[in-house]
């Protein structure tokens, strides 16, 4: 018995739950997505299932620096993007290979680590709200840019690109249905996309609970003090932001890689980067346990709380008013007023709160 339990430690890193709750809610996660071609059978379900497992990433590389190292950057989607047009690029005018897509991702990540750096080393030493007006300004140039050179990157209508055949939706891996479900190349897509982002998910939880994620925290906490102590701050941020940059590179490369497209509104929009900003505030900021639950919750409410409300309205359509306020059309507005609930009752989001209360 000890045994497992030492090797699930080490899994995690030393981080555990420390709440019977978030154990459970977590666990529960990640059978949901391990097994969610066969439990929730349909594109739909699929599509949403992807989008969560790719948002984990995206959102734990950015609590990383949101939550454990103080630094708030718009510059996220950005690198997102970057794994996303590297990807896309490659493939699309190498055409649809392994070594395309080697290619395309190796170029995505030493891009992102370059910019990162650059822009870690030479906006970081100012104050925290220029640097984040730096980032913006910067995420806004690439966005024009993806858009302006239409040649290479497809302009607005983004770039549609073909996968090596065996991830083709066409491809049949096995005669005989497994559990009823017929496995094909796109079900092999989702779980290329389901490993790699629980592997992602596992190195920044070791990278947050390792010596240099200690020392981030100390940056956060005082400044000033881990200067003293001899940390040379500036360096340690810049390479949280190379790291956290890197993380958001490769969930762009795993949208890509399921969406077989890549554009400006599916990466590079700013409606993404405050959707990011939500799922890390409500999950809980510096836990990455709370990426788990705030994209899970997020992307799961922005693809069926509109269903639910129909359902809703047409059951209450002999009540007065209720049935127009909880319209189809109106889940945005209840979506809003959800979230705005969710932070005034869970300051410190839904992983703080059960890691305080001990359940």
């Amino acid at each position: 018995m000890s045994a497992p339990v030492s090797f699930l430690g080490e899994l995690l890193s030393g981080d555990r739950p420390r709440s019977r709750v978030l154990a459970v809610l977590l666990v529960a996660v990640l059978i949901a997505l391990a097994a969610a071609p066969f439990l929730f059978p349909g594109t739909r379900s699929l599509n949403v299932a992807a989008k969560v497992a790719v948002f984990i990433v995206l959102v734990a590389s950015y609590d990383l620096l949101l939550g454990y190292t103080g630094i708030v950057s718009f510059a996220h989607t950005m690198f997102f993007g970057i794994g996303g047009y590297g990807v896309g690029i490659a493939m699309g005018k190498l055409g649809a290979g392994w070594g395309s897509l080697a290619l395309g991702v190796a170029i995505a990540l030493v891009a992102a680590t370059v910019l990162a750096f650059a822009i870690g080393l030479l906006s970081l030493r100012v104050r925290a709200i220029f640097f984040t007006m730096i980032t913006l300004a910067v995420a806004s140039f690439f966005q024009i840019l993806a858009s302006q050179l239409s040649w290479f990157t497809g302009g607005e209508d983004g770039l549609n690109f073909k996968l090596p055949p065996m991830l083709l939706p066409s491809t049949r891996l096995f005669e005989a249905p497994l559990f009823g479900v017929d496995v094909t190349g796109r079900i092999l897509s989702y779980y290329l996309v389901f490993l790699c982002a629980l592997g992602l998910f596992l190195v920044l939880l070791r990278v947050v609970n390792s010596p240099f994620g200690r020392v981030l925290l100390a940056i956060r906490e005082n400044e000033f003090r881990a200067e003293a102590l001899g940390y040379r701050t500036v360096v340690y941020r810049s390479v949280a932001n190379c790291v956290a940059a890197l993380g958001a590179t490769c969930a762009g490369v795993l949208y890509a890689l399921w969406l077989r497209y890549t554009g400006p509104d599916t990466t590079l929009s700013f409606n993404i980067m405050i959707d990011i900003l939500l799922m890390v505030v409500i999950g809980g900021m510096g836990t990455l346990y709370g990426a788990v639950l705030g994209a899970t919750l997020f992307v799961v409410a922005q693809n069926y709380l509109q269903d639910l409300m129909k359902l809703a309205s047409d059951g209450l359509a002999g009540v007065p008013l209720l049935p127009a306020l909880l319209h189809p059309d109106r889940w945005l507005l209840w979506l809003g007023i959800l979230f705005i609930l969710c932070v005034y009752y869970f300051p410190n989001g839904i992983v703080g709160r059960l890691r305080k209360t001990r359940t």
